[in-house]
């Protein structure tokens, strides 16, 4: 048996794909257990670039069958267009199952994070406005709509019914929009009904079930520690918990059947949105790691912000999450630049921080403290184990790990699923 968490550890985008996509071809389901089609992966796979939003990636595993958990928000027609557009690739996501206690996003959840983003101004948080705030808040509020619900069109249109008779109030009065029919809604959810009914499961059973009787179990984390919505960059976050603690919440499996907790890092910093960044880029190098590290998000197309390896940053998701593993991706961006800086502290009006500062006044005004190692000029997509890789990079990756709080078992060197060395296998742990 093995329960797998694997959690980005920066701000997202970090390669999470890439490292489910590797594990999930040798376990039995991929589950994704927190956000929506908010977080984007890349998976390569046989030099065919896949971008998967909503799904889980070990959807494009052949032996896996991927699971939405019950932490999701589902847009049902993301859901499916993402399902058809696999499909006419050549690719099968018959095996997808859905938890029923996963919540739906509605169309007046889009309309309402839009028009608060818009009210919001300079304030703006900087979402992908797909409605992932206002689903989570609802959930919270207890008027969500669950993917149960399509189980029964009674429960349904009520639920609609009762969360439409405060929002069109906000809608109309306070942002004057139209009011939104609950019948709209209702026919919405329904033409989706007859392809999600085959897919509705108890998931926190059949996952339990499923590591009681020997099976692997991979959680494949959405976001990323520092968009946490209790332990990231409050309030340029996003409205669920993508940490270790998270996974086991949004995927019904206990913190004691967790075996492995695999953190994601680049070995530089990128972040998309608003919010602070101590590490960040404003000259040729930051223009570089952009350029040459292919920086566009998935989902939102936007240029992601970049900078430095974050030592402070990687110490402090290593705490939050309790990472067993570290996978440091996109090594090879690196290659042939000279010289590498890597905060270490940061500076705070004077005052060193080694460690997170308390506050998010503090945070904002962290101004990083480096310590610079020499790169190396050779080519390092080749490499596949350890030793074949440059002393220089070694170096580099030796640092990281000492000043990161936890060992480093797979270091990227490449987009394609083979540019992977192995250090330590979590499956054999």
């Amino acid at each position: 048996m093995a329960a797998i968490i694997i959690v980005g550890a920066q701000w997202g985008d970090e390669g999470k794909g890439k490292a489910t996509d590797i594990l999930g071809g040798r376990v039995d389901y991929v589950v994704k257990p927190n956000g929506g089609n908010n977080a984007g992966h890349t998976v390569v796979v046989g030099g065919e670039k896949y971008e998967l939003k909503l799904l889980p990636a070990g959807v494009l595993s052949e032996n896996a069958t991927p699971i939405i958990g019950n932490g999701c928000v589902v847009n049902l027609e993301a859901l499916f267009d993402e399902i058809d557009g696999l499909e006419a690739r050549g690719a099968k996501a018959s095996r997808l199952r859905v938890s029923g206690n996963a919540h739906m996003v509605a169309p007046y959840h889009q309309t309402l994070d839009r028009v608060t983003e818009r009210f919001l101004g300079k304030r703006a948080i900087g979402t992908t406005g797909r409605g992932i705030g206002p689903t989570y808040a609802d959930k919270v509020g207890r008027v969500g709509l669950r993917v149960q619900d399509i189980l029964d069109e009674s429960i349904l249109r009520q639920k609609i019914e009762s969360a439409l008779a405060q929002k069109n109030q906000i809608l109309v009065k306070l942002y004057n929009r139209r009011a939104i029919d609950p019948n709209e809604v209702f026919e919405y959810f329904m033409s989706y009904a007859d392809r999600l009914r085959p897919m509705i499961i108890d998931a926190e059973y059949e996952l339990n079930r499923a590591l009681d009787n020997g099976k692997h179990v991979l959680m494949e984390g959405g976001q990323a520690t520092m968009l946490d919505v209790d332990h990231g960059t409050y309030p340029f976050v996003t409205s669920s918990n993508p940490t270790s603690g998270g996974a086991c919440v949004g995927s019904g499996i206990g913190p004691t059947k967790i075996t492995s907790v695999l953190g994601i890092m680049k070995a530089y910093t990128t972040r998309v949105g608003a919010g602070p960044f101590p590490t960040e880029l404003f000259d040729k190098w930051g223009e570089y790691l952009q350029t040459t590290g292919g920086e566009v998000g998935v989902n939102t197309g936007r240029k992601r912000r970049c900078g430095w390896y974050d030592s402070v940053l990687a110490r402090y998701a290593a705490r939050v999450n309790g990472f067993t593993d570290l996978f440091i991706t996109k090594l090879d961006v690196l290659t042939g630049i000279g010289e590498i800086p890597i905060c270490v502290a940061y500076d705070v009006d004077g005052v060193r921080h080694d460690e997170m500062p308390l506050t998010q006044s503090e945070f904002h005004h962290a101004v990083p403290i480096y310590e610079t190692m020499p790169a190396w000029d050779e080519d390092i997509t080749g490499c596949r184990t350890f030793d074949e890789l440059p002393d220089k990079a070694k170096d580099y990756l030796n640092r990281l790990e000492e000043l990161s709080g936890a060992r480093i078992s797979y270091i990227g060197v490449g987009p394609g699923r083979d540019q992977t060395i192995v250090v330590n296998d979590v499956m054999e742990n």
